[in-house]
C-alpha cells in the first residue's frame, strides 16, 4: 500500500499545482486583457466624440437642430457600442438620442474640465449597466458640450469568453499533467520491481552482475550490495580461466612478432641489392601484396625537395606535379599510423585503374628522421578484409625500409640533376634558349635566387631583363610575396621619388592624401627597378640608403620606415660610363652590381632564333585561333638574316604581325613586316648613304605610318618608348606642322 499511496499523493500534488497555477495565470491574463480592452474603448470613444463634435459644430452655429438630430441618429445607427448621445448648451439640451428625454442625473454626472479636451467618467445605471461617458467641448465650449455614452457590455463579454477559454485550457493541461505524472510515478517505482526480478534470477550458473539502478539512492545502494556479493563469487571462479587465456595470448603475440621480424629482415635484404627507385618501390609493393588480402595498392614517395612525388604500383611508376604534391603532402602530414580516409582526399594522386573502384583508402604513412617520406595507399573494397594485425606488419616493414627508399630517392634526384647538366634545357621560367650563354644565365639564376644579394641585369632593350628578374623572384624564398616592377624611365624625376617611397598628405601640389610607395607595397618581396640609369641624383641617394639599411622616409614625411625587400635592377645603358661622366653615383653602382648578369643580344645567339620564333608562333596562333604550324624556308631565312636590333621583343612583335596576316598552315616571307624583309633583301649600297641616315629615315617612315603615335611606333620597331624618344631627340625628328 505504501507505493500506491505515494503514487496517489504525487498525482494529487501535481493536480493541485496545475490548478492553482492555471487559476493565477487566468486571473492575470484576463485582468490585463480587460484593461487593454477598456483602454482601447476609451481611445475609440474619444476619437468618436472628437469627430462628432467637429461635425456638430456647423449644425449648432447655423442653428439647424433638425440636421443636428439627424447627425446624432446616424451616429447611433453606425456605432452599435454607442448607447446614447446628447448635446447641452447653457444648461439646455439641444438634441439627444433618448426616447423619453435625458435623465436629469445623467446631465450632472459628467462635465468638461478643460475647453480643449474631453473628460471621461464611468457611470453605472440603476439597472446595473456600465457606461463610459465622455463630455467633449464643441467649438472650445462656445457651441456647447457633447455627451456620448459607450456601453461596456461588449468588452465584458470578450473578457468572459477569455476566462472560459483559459479555464478550458487549464483543464486540458491538468489532464496532460495527470497523465505525465502517472507515467513519472510509474517509472519512479519500476526500478524497485526490476531489482527484485533480477535478484530472483541469480543462480550458480548465472553470476551476471545486476544492472545498476539509476534511481533513488536507496535502490542504487541495494543493487550495489548485491553486485558486490556476485562479483566476489565470479572473481573466484574466473581466475583460473583468465590465467589460461593470458598465457595463450602471450604465446600468440610472441609467434606474431617472430614472423614480423623474419619477413621484414627478408625484405630489407632484398632491397639492399636494389638502387633504382622504380625497382625498390615495385619490389616493396609486390612483397606487401603477398602479406595482405587487399591486392590494390600503390606506394607514394616524395622527393627530397618536396616538389615532386613518385607513385609506384606493381606495373608502373608515375610522377606527380608540384600542385598535386602539395595537396597530397598536406593530406598525409596529419595522419598517424594506419588511417582510413575517403578517396576524394587523395584526388591528385594518379592511382592505378584497379584502385578506382575502391570505396575508401587505407593510408600508412612512413617517415625518415621524423620527416614524411611517403605512404602506402591500399584500396579497400566495400567489404574490407584487411585486419589490423596485417596493417601493423606493413607499417613496421615501411618504417624499417624507409632508409632504402630514401637512398633510392636521392639516387633518382642525382641522376636527374646530372642529366639536367648534360642536356641543356630550352626553357627556364619563361626564358627560352639553348645557347651556352643562356645556359650560364640559367645556372647563375639558380645560384643567386635563394640569396638576398642585389642583382644588376644589363643588356640591350628587348633582351628579357624583366623575365630574368621574375625568374630570380620565382626561384627565391620570397616567391609567395609581391614582385613589384618600377620602370624608372616612365616617371619624371619629380614624381619618381613619390612613386618609390610614397608621400605624405600635402607634401606637394595634388598630394591630397597619404600614399604608400612601391617599396612599402613590396614589403617581404622583391622590387625590380627597370631602367635604373634614368634615376635622378636625389633619388639615387635615397636608393643607396635603402640598399644599405632598408630604411627611408616618405616625401614630405619625417617618420623613418623599415622594409624587408630584395632589390633587382636593370638597365640598357653602360653604367660605368655614366659613373665616369658623373650621371650615376659610384657608390650606388657598386651596391647594385653585387651580382652582375649580362644578357646577350639576340644576334649573338642566332641558334635560339628558331626556338623563340616557334614559341611565339604557338602562343599567337592559339591566341588568334589559327592553325599555323611552322615557318616556310624563306620566312625562316629572313628571320635568321635579320639583325634584330630590338632583340627578343622585336622578334615577338614580328611573329605576332606574321600570325595575324598568315593565311595558310605556315608563315610565309610575305607575312613578315616590311622592315624585316627589307633589311633581309639584298640591296646595292648607294653612294652617300650611311647607317645613321638609314636609321633616321626608317624612324621617320614608321612614325608617319603610325601618325606619330610613339607607343605604336615603338612596338613596330621592337624598341622601348624611352629608346624611341632618345632617337627622336638624336635625329631631331618633328611631326609635320599643320597650317
Amino acid at each position: 500500500m505504501r507505493p500506491r499511496s505515494l503514487r496517489y499523493t504525487l498525482l494529487l500534488a501535481i493536480a493541485a499545482i496545475v490548478l492553482v497555477s492555471g487559476l493565477l495565470i487566468s486571473q492575470l491574463v484576463t485582468h490585463r486583457y480587460s484593461n487593454s480592452l477598456i483602454a482601447g474603448a476609451v481611445a475609440q470613444a474619444e476619437n468618436a466624440a472628437h469627430k462628432l463634435a467637429l461635425d456638430a459644430t456647423e449644425e449648432i452655429l447655423i442653428n439647424d437642430l433638425v440636421g443636428l438630430q439627424r447627425l446624432l441618429d446616424g451616429q447611433i445607427a453606425a456605432h452599435p457600442a454607442v448607447s446614447y448621445i446628447f448635446i447641452i448648451r447653457d444648461g439646455q439640451v439641444l438634441s439627444h438620442s433618448f426616447p423619453s428625454g435625458v435623465p436629469v442625473e445623467l446631465i450632472a454626472a459628467n462635465a468638461v474640465e478643460e475647453s480643449e479636451g474631453g473628460h471621461l467618467e464611468k457611470i453605472v445605471s440603476d439597472k446595473g449597466e456600465r457606461f463610459l461617458d465622455i463630455a467633449w467641448p464643441i467649438f472650445s465650449g462656445r457651441a456647447g458640450t457633447l455627451r456620448i455614452g459607450f456601453s461596456e457590455e461588449p468588452y465584458r463579454k470578450k473578457v468572459a469568453e477569455l476566462w472560459f477559454e483559459m479555464s478550458l485550457i487549464t483543464l486540458l493541461i491538468l489532464a496532460a499533467a495527470l497523465a505525465a505524472g502517472h507515467l513519472f510515478v510509474f517509472r519512479l517505482t519500476r526500478p524497485l520491481l526490476k531489482l527484485a526480478d533480477d535478484v530472483e534470477a541469480v543462480s550458480e550458473e548465472n553470476l551476471t552482475p545486476l544492472v545498476p539502478v539509476k534511481s533513488r539512492a536507496e535502490f542504487s545502494r541495494l543493487a550495489s550490495a548485491f553486485n558486490t556479493m556476485i562479483s566476489r563469487l565470479k572473481d573466484y571462479t574466473g581466475r583460473l580461466e583468465a590465467s589460461n587465456q593470458e598465457l595463450e595470448k602471450k604465446h600468440q603475440e610472441l609467434d606474431r612478432s617472430h614472423r614480423r621480424l623474419r619477413t621484414s629482415l627478408s625484405i630489407a635484404q632484398e632491397l639492399a641489392a636494389l638502387a633504382n627507385l622504380k625497382d625498390v618501390s615495385a619490389y616493396l609493393v609486390r612483397a606487401i601484396r603477398g602479406i595482405i588480402e587487399c591486392r590494390n595498392m600503390a606506394l607514394v614517395v616524395f622527393n627530397d625537395r618536396g616538389d615532386e612525388a613518385y607513385v609506384t604500383s606493381d606495373r608502373e611508376t608515375v610522377n606527380m606535379g608540384p600542385e598535386a604534391v602539395d595537396a597530397t603532402r598536406a593530406a598525409m602530414s596529419g595522419l598517424l599510423g594506419v588511417s582510413f580516409i575517403e578517396k576524394d582526399r587523395l584526388a591528385g594522386v594518379p592511382l592505378p585503374l584497379d584502385m578506382q573502384s575502391a570505396s575508401r583508402l587505407a593510408v600508412l604513412p612512413f617517415r625518415y628522421q621524423q620527416e614524411l617520406l611517403g605512404a602506402m595507399v591500399i584500396g579497400c573494397p566495400r567489404e574490407c578484409t584487411c585486419v589490423a594485425n596485417e596493417l601493423e606488419v606493413i607499417e613496421l616493414i615501411l618504417q624499417q625500409t624507409s632508409g632504402a627508399l630514401r637512398r633510392a630517392v636521392l639516387h633518382e634526384e642525382e641522376i636527374r640533376d646530372l642529366r639536367a647538366r648534360i642536356e641543356p634545357t630550352a626553357e627556364f621560367s619563361g626564358l627560352i634558349g639553348k645557347d651556352p650563354k643562356m645556359q650560364l644565365i640559367y645556372k647563375l639564376i639558380e645560384d643567386v635566387a635563394p640569396t638576398d644579394a642585389t642583382v644588376l641585369i644589363q643588356g640591350e632593350s628587348g633582351t628579357g631583363k624583366e623575365l630574368v628578374a621574375r625568374a630570380i623572384h620565382q626561384h627565391s624564398p620570397r616567391r609567395d610575396k609581391p614582385f613589384v616592377v618600377i620602370n624608372c624611365s616612365a616617371y619624371p624625376s619629380t614624381l619618381l621619388e613619390s612613386e618609390l617611397f610614397g608621400h605624405e598628405k600635402g607634401a606637394f601640389t595634388g598630394a591630397s592624401r597619404r600614399r604608400a610607395g612601391r617599396f612599402e607595397q613590396a614589403h617581404g618581396g622583391t622590387v625590380f627597378l627597370d631602367e635604373i640609369g634614368e634615376v635622378s641624383q636625389t633619388a639615387q641617394i635615397k636608393l643607396l640608403r635603402v640598399l644599405q639599411s632598408q630604411k627611408f622616409e616618405r616625401v614630405g614625411g619625417e617618420q623613418t620606415l623599415t622594409v624587408d625587400v630584395r632589390i633587382l635592377a636593370a638597365t640598357n645603358k653602360n653604367l660605368i660610363e655614366q659613373v665616369k661622366s658623373g650621371q650615376f653615383r659610384e657608390d650606388l653602382f657598386y651596391r647594385l652590381n653585387v651580382i652582375p648578369i649580362q644578357l646577350p643580344p639576340l644576334r649573338d645567339r642566332q641558334n635560339d632564333i628558331p626556338l623563340l620564333a616557334k614559341h611565339f608562333l604557338r602562343t599567337f596562333a592559339d591566341r588568334q585561333k589559327k592553325d599555323i604550324l611552322d615557318f616556310s624556308s624563306e620566312a625562316m631565312r629572313i628571320l635568321l638574316n635579320h639583325r634584330w636590333t630590338g632583340n627578343v621583343r622585336e622578334l615577338e612583335n614580328t611573329i605576332e604581325h606574321a600570325v595575324v596576316l598568315a593565311k595558310g598552315k605556315s608563315v610565309e616571307g610575305v607575312d613578315l613586316p616590311l622592315l624585316v624583309t627589307r633589311q633581309a633583301a639584298p640591296a646595292s649600297p648607294a653612294p652617300g648613304k650611311t647607317i645613321t641616315g638609314n636609321e633616321a629615315r626608317l624612324l621617320k617612315e614608321v612614325l608617319e605610318e603610325c601618325n606619330w603615335n610613339k607607343t605604336e611606333a615603338a612596338q613596330r620597331l621592337g624598341i622601348s618608348r624611352s629608346t624611341l624618344y632618345e632617337k627622336i631627340k638624336k635625329y631631331q625628328l618633328n611631326p609635320p606642322t599643320v597650317h
